[in-house]
């Protein structure tokens, strides 16, 4: 059982994150930030795992640290749930389309944290989160999960390219994390991820 929960207690956020690969259905996000719930949800819903956020942040601030936080704790929860990396595929991608707008994520859980993101939001903010912060979303996570992540997107309607990214990224990390059936070896020729 890969099923980890991960805290953060900072000045600025308290952050508390369950995070099980191989059990779908239990998802209970409460951020304070409304666009992010519904964004965590459709990333664990498509991505097929179970996911509890609850994160009480600086918000009379902004939500840049509780959305940080968020990204660093996931992070740190899905790297402890990965392990050695026995039997997991590693590599996966999804595009995925939501009306006029289109995502991609190709991830590689090579123990390297690293995002490359390219598409650019209509908007300076969607919901109430700055469209920036979205990628320091995905950075934090990477870089604390150590994934390699390329995500690419491209539409009219912030909220359509937000949910695609989301969306693709959730399916792509259920993929990468799945195990293949009779495989116990790491997935890399050093040995080691």
């Amino acid at each position: 059982m890969r099923s980890v929960a991960k805290t953060r207690e900072t000045k600025e956020t308290n952050i508390r994150v369950v995070f099980d690969p191989d059990t779908p259905g239990t998802i209970e996000i409460s951020t304070g930030v409304a666009f992010m719930d519904h964004m965590l949800n459709a990333f664990a819903r498509h991505g097929g795992f179970s996911l509890t956020v609850e994160a009480k942040g600086d918000l009379e601030v902004d939500c840049h640290h509780t959305i940080e936080d968020i990204g660093i704790v996931l992070g740190t929860a899905i790297k402890e749930a990965v392990g050695e990396g026995r039997g997991i595929r590693r590599f996966a991608h999804a595009i995925i389309p939501m009306d006029e707008s289109r995502a991609t994520a190709a991830l590689d859980i090579s123990g390297r944290g690293y995002l490359v993101m390219e598409g650019s939001f209509t908007g300076i903010s969607t919901g109430s989160i700055p469209n920036d912060v979205f990628e320091h979303f995905f950075y934090s996570l990477c870089i604390n999960a150590g994934i390699t992540a390329h995500v690419i997107f491209s539409g009219v309607n912030d909220h359509h390219k937000c949910e695609a990214i989301f969306k693709a990224f959730g399916i792509a990390l259920g993929e990468a994390l799945s195990i293949r059936p009779g495989n116990t070896a790491v997935p890399s020729t050093k040995g080691t991820l």
